[in-house]
């Protein structure tokens, strides 16, 4: 079977890029929490090294799901919209503050669009932040996502042999690989059936 999780030692966390790089940032996400009785994801940057992880308790509902780096530091938490007027929605927030979001993933049924990421300008950020689109299916991990001008800066690739437990995630520089991650969870959430992290019997 192909080696999911190559290499077990965290790097240091100033070593999880967010900076622009001149070549794409290639993940490989793991649908599996390295902790007992918790579900989660397990990713791994290009070099084998833990990059994130996502934790959730089997009695935890999934509504609200955290982000963490290699030192479990939040790097974002996705809450779900409760009575969203425009469908279901997840919130992305920095951290663990939860009371302004940055981004909103909202689910589409318009063609080709799957998801739209919208951002909610509640970052510290001075300038406006860009929002994007999302095609594909991610039940076959295979999506795309677009920002305003149509360009590529993120995609989920299945990864060969291993099935949809293992897959790849592609961010394109100038795109936030933490935001690219937290909108993958969001995914999962919304497409995922039965969603690995949300009890939907809750």
């Amino acid at each position: 079977m192909p080696k999911v999780h190559p290499n077990m030692v965290p790097r240091p966390v100033s070593a999880v890029a967010e900076r622009a790089e001149e070549a794409p940032t290639t993940l490989t996400v793991w649908r599996k929490s390295l902790l007992f009785d918790c579900k989660g994801f397990t990713v791994f940057d290009a070099k084998g090294n833990l990059a994130y992880r996502v934790d959730s308790y089997a009695s935890e509902t999934g509504d609200e799901v955290v982000l963490m780096d290699t030192a479990g530091r939040p790097a974002f938490t996705v809450r779900r919209k409760r009575f969203s007027l425009q469908g279901e929605q997840w919130l992305v927030f920095a951290g663990e503050e939860t009371r302004r979001p940055v981004y909103a993933v909202r689910r589409s049924g318009r063609g080709k669009t799957m998801a739209h990421v919208t951002a909610c300008g509640g970052g510290d950020s001075p300038s406006p932040s860009p929002s994007y689109e999302v095609e594909g299916s991610y039940a076959r991990r295979c999506c795309v996502v677009y920002d305003a001008e149509r360009r590529a800066v993120a995609e989920v690739r299945p990864k060969e042999v291993v099935g949809t437990d293992v897959f790849r995630l592609v961010v394109q520089p100038g795109v936030g690989v933490s935001l690219a991650m937290a909108v993958v969870v969001a995914l999962e959430q919304m497409f995922a059936r039965p969603s690995l992290l949300r009890s939907w019997s809750t």
